[in-house]
């Protein structure tokens, strides 16, 4: 499996390092191979999580360096799956950046396989953590359509259309960008959420227990709830939208990280 991973983690660096290269030079043979090497490493990705199961006898998603990889490869596979759909300019050169920051950061983690605690002994597990990751995936890329959103706003509000400006979508689309990938994303963080909540009247006999991590949980789903509610019943749209996507995902990273390295409760056995 080390040998699979370094294979992945090299795939991820040489598809960052295309889509980078294709954004300078605008050469669509490059595109598409840094599609093609993306499209392989995620199935590459698929095999490793595979095999950490067999090897674990258990979802492989209790601890630090699972759960950032399998953040990861949903976020290759929610971009594939978007990409296969909708054309996007560019989009590829943002997201990759992303997955390949977390590919990092799995790398940097304990791979050690341990032992599951009663607690996690139970199949929501699989159904809670694989969906509420999932949904991050999503809204991972409504993260990466609020920086293209603001870089290009930037350069047409300064009139200097330098490097972002013939390379990135319009403020139109990007917007419509942000909006299919949160109405995506939000139903799956809504459906995590809802399952955590069987899983813990399971383990713990109440569906609700106010726990760092469930806690923070419900305020990301607020913020998500909040930008969906004023987008359609007030009308917001363009700059605010974007902000509001790249603040929900800053709160998600914090429920996957801040809390369980800063807050104590029933969540921080993650490892």
């Amino acid at each position: 499996m080390t040998l699979l991973f370094a294979l992945a983690f090299a795939g991820y660096a040489m598809a960052t390092a295309s889509y980078i290269v294709f954004f300078i030079t605008q050469k669509k043979t490059i595109r598409t191979t840094a599609r093609n090497i993306l499209l392989a490493t995620g199935l590459v990705h698929t095999i490793i999580i595979i095999g950490r199961y067999i090897a674990a006898g258990h979802t492989p998603l209790t601890t630090h360096h699972d759960t950032v990889s399998f953040f990861a490869w949903s976020v290759t596979w929610a971009f594939l799956s978007f990409r296969w759909r909708y054309r996007v300019k560019n989009f590829g050169t943002f997201v990759s950046i992303v997955i390949m920051s977390l590919m990092v950061i799995a790398a940097l983690s304990s791979r050690e396989i341990t032992p599951l605690p009663p607690a996690l002994q139970s199949a929501w597990l699989p159904i809670h953590a694989s969906i509420a990751i999932m949904a991050n995936g999503f809204l991972a890329l409504a993260f990466c359509g609020g920086i293209m959103y603001l870089l290009q706003e930037r350069e047409l509000k300064q009139k200097r259309f330098g490097l972002f400006f013939s390379r990135l979508p319009s403020l139109e689309a990007l917007d419509s960008l942000n909006q299919h990938c949160i109405a995506i994303g939000f139903p799956l963080m809504t459906a995590g959420i809802i399952t955590g909540s069987f899983w813990a009247k399971q383990a713990w006999g109440s569906y609700w227990h106010w726990d760092p991590k469930e806690t923070w949980s419900l305020i990301t789903w607020f913020l998500y709830a909040a930008l969906l509610h004023l987008r359609f019943t007030v009308g917001w749209r363009g700059r605010r939208v974007a902000i509001m996507a790249i603040i929900g995902f800053c709160s998600v990273l914090f429920t996957l990280w801040g809390v369980t390295y800063l807050l104590s409760g029933a969540h921080s056995y993650v490892r």
